[in-house]
């Protein structure tokens, strides 16, 4: 029994020939379709960037440390939050209004927007764009809450301002921790930036200087090649064969 190949047909269908009723061209093109991923991979993975360094220990526990403060105080929060009176308070319904939707506002972020940034920023503890973004995300709610605590402070129970304060400290510990670690994440990158640079520097210093191949280029045309055709004489006509004369029979 022959062998099968396996072969790509137009339509992207795959049919099974016989290995000696392929002709050299049609093996050499398979062969050169298996051998192709191949080659995309290996110049990919030349070409790809170098991977991060890893990250310290050190840092990751800073980091989770930080991260679990955050989680608790927003738990912590949103309970205080959710016992909040806002519509027995001693104040006009405008004001009222104003609270209810701030402190609406401050549950949605609490329970969306925040977990999802503290997922991203553990999955990349040491990215400083995803830990910019949660100290943002950090500094609108301490605004937006404290006019929430401002308000309680004037309208509301002692015990509700007592509560929203404590939170409201609790945030702004946070939005500082975070602060300072945004700050010295931009001071190592900073100093790693300057040590490729240098690294950079030599390397291009020891590079030897090659100077520029000279290349001559000559534009001017070579004559054309005229050729006369040869002249073929006309043909003659065939001379045609001479008549005979009747042959007349004498009388007898």
């Amino acid at each position: 029994m022959r062998g099968p190949v396996l072969w790509f047909a137009k339509k992207r269908k795959i049919s099974i020939l016989d290995s000696e009723s392929m002709t050299p061209r049609s093996i050499n093109r398979l062969c050169r379709l298996s051998v192709l991923p191949l080659m995309v991979a290996t110049a990919f993975a030349q070409n790809a960037p170098p991977a991060p360094p890893p990250v310290s220990y050190a840092s990751v526990s800073e980091l989770n440390m930080l991260l679990s403060q955050l989680e608790q105080a927003s738990q912590v929060t949103q309970a205080d939050l959710a016992k909040l009176r806002i519509e027995k308070w001693k104040t006009d319904s405008e004001t009222k209004r104003q609270s209810l939707a701030n402190v609406d506002s401050i549950e949605r972020n609490l329970q969306n927007a925040l977990p999802e940034m503290i997922g991203k920023l553990r999955a990349s503890p040491e990215d400083l764009a995803a830990t910019f973004k949660l100290y943002r995300n950090l500094d609108a709610l301490y605004d937006v809450f404290g006019s929430v605590v401002e308000s309680s402070g004037a309208f509301g129970s002692k015990d509700e301002f007592q509560s929203a304060e404590n939170d409201l400290s609790a945030l702004e510990r946070s939005r500082r921790a975070f602060a300072d670690r945004m700050d010295s994440l931009a001071t190592a990158k900073e100093g790693e930036l300057a040590h490729l640079r240098a690294q950079l520097q030599s390397a291009q210093a020891t590079i030897p200087a090659t100077p520029p191949k000279k290349v001559i280029v000559d534009d001017t045309e070579p004559p054309k090649k005229t050729t006369t055709k040869k002249k073929t004489p006309p043909k003659k006509p065939p001379t045609p064969p001479p008549a005979t004369q009747p042959q007349t029979t004498p009388p007898q």
